[in-house]
């Protein structure tokens, strides 16, 4: 597995001809660049299946999930994933992952050692599934930080089409997360979504009441 270490700026450059990778792209946004250089090099080691780590300093501040859709805009892979910098991964994490989805499933989240597969915190979904979900976005555009993947979760659940497998392991490392409060303005977004479905897209009352 190869990395690739960007800033935000640079993505306009793939504009005209896209950044293409074999197997999974996983976009890595990050601020703190000794942080990201470890996750990356650990992931990359313990892959065992083909693809990049693209880490991506936010230079310019727009957010992580901002930083996620202007990546998958201007790249092509079959698998695009999404990880923050203070991932850990476990052995064959990429390998794992990539059986798990197999040809029935269309988007996986990792074992973080936080949500047990029922939030995609850090998540690996076909491309030709997710272009199709936000009109060429992966995640909805108006998120920031938060709920990005919650959202996301859902809509694969809703269809059958998630996937876990907990030996595919990329862990979260942040001492401070637990007693972190959510960004209120993505809480309310993800609010206001849920009591419109999501677009009509989310029938199943269980799941529109799974996250809060």
């Amino acid at each position: 597995m190869q990395i690739e270490y960007i800033s935000s700026t640079d993505l306009k450059d793939y504009l005209q001809q896209a950044m293409k990778v074999e197997g999974a792209l996983m976009v890595m946004p990050f601020t703190n660049t000794s942080q990201a250089q470890q996750a990356a090099q650990l992931m990359a080691s313990r892959a065992d299946a083909p693809g990049m780590v693209l880490a991506i300093h936010d230079s310019s501040k727009v957010g992580f999930a901002a930083i996620v859709n202007a990546a998958f805009k201007v790249s092509q892979s079959p698998y695009f994933g999404y990880v923050a910098q203070d991932a850990y991964a476990g052995r064959q994490w990429l390998k794992l992952a990539l059986e798990a989805l197999g040809d029935k499933k269309s988007f996986l989240g990792f074992n973080d050692g936080k949500w047990a597969g029922a939030l995609a915190g850090f998540g690996l979904a076909k491309r030709e599934w997710a272009k199709n979900n936000y009109a060429g976005n992966f995640f909805y555009p108006e998120y920031q930080r938060h709920y990005a993947d919650a959202e996301l979760t859902l809509l694969a659940l809703q269809t059958g089409l998630y996937a876990y497998d907990g030996n595919s392991v990329l862990v979260e490392v942040d001492w401070r997360k637990d007693g972190a409060p959510a960004d209120p303005a993505d809480k309310a977004l993800f609010a206001k979504r849920k009591q419109g479905r999501f677009d009509g897209r989310i029938t199943s009352k269980p799941l529109l009441d799974l996250i809060t």
